[in-house]
């Protein structure tokens, strides 16, 4: 469902730039800023936020409305997120942040759906799949993208994003039920 601006967008005069802006962010900031999450960024904010930099000076010569928009800010942000894996391959290694030594921390209802207690929540089961397949996952289930969207991002055919998918599902049921012992 589109947000209220997104849909003042849709209904109102095409060629204004700031609406479709306005629009975009309202609608799609929380689906690129939660791809970014899924995919490890270390600071998905700062990144969410240079992504709809980017887009801003490309809105005049965008084609497609707000849907052209969220394909634009997805390659966008996929685009950003290969860049931070290889700024982090020429970076020194730091100490990690160790979240079960804070004290300020709650656990999350993913972590207790998922065997919060023994420490191992929706992030260890998803560092175990391949890439691809959290590549997929990211795309299709967390920025909520079309197969297509999805495809055009991946470098891959629309069938082979299905068959990723359906795989990546699988395994991923796979691991949720051996660590929560009902397999």
């Amino acid at each position: 469902m589109l947000e209220p601006l997104a849909e003042e967008y849709v209904q109102a005069d095409h060629d204004d730039p700031a609406l479709l802006f306005t629009a975009a962010y309202n609608a799609f900031s929380g689906p690129v800023l939660g791809y970014l999450k899924a995919r490890g960024v270390d600071d998905p904010e700062a990144v969410t936020q240079d992504v709809f930099l980017a887009l801003f000076p490309k809105l005049d010569t965008l084609h497609g409305g707000l849907q052209g928009a969220k394909t634009l800010l997805f390659t966008i942000a996929h685009a950003r997120l290969v860049d931070h894996y290889r700024k982090r391959e020429r970076t020194p290694d730091s100490t990690p942040y160790e979240p079960d030594f804070d004290a300020r921390r709650s656990p999350s209802a993913e972590e207790q759906a998922f065997g919060g207690a023994s420490g191992l929540g929706v992030t260890a089961l998803l560092e175990d799949l391949a890439e691809d397949y959290r590549e997929v996952l990211a795309l299709r289930v967390v920025a909520d993208l079309s197969v297509e969207e999805t495809a055009d991002i991946m470098g891959k055919s629309q069938g082979a994003v299905k068959q990723l998918q359906r795989r990546a599902l699988g395994a991923l049921k796979k691991r949720a039920l051996l660590r929560n012992g009902t397999s």
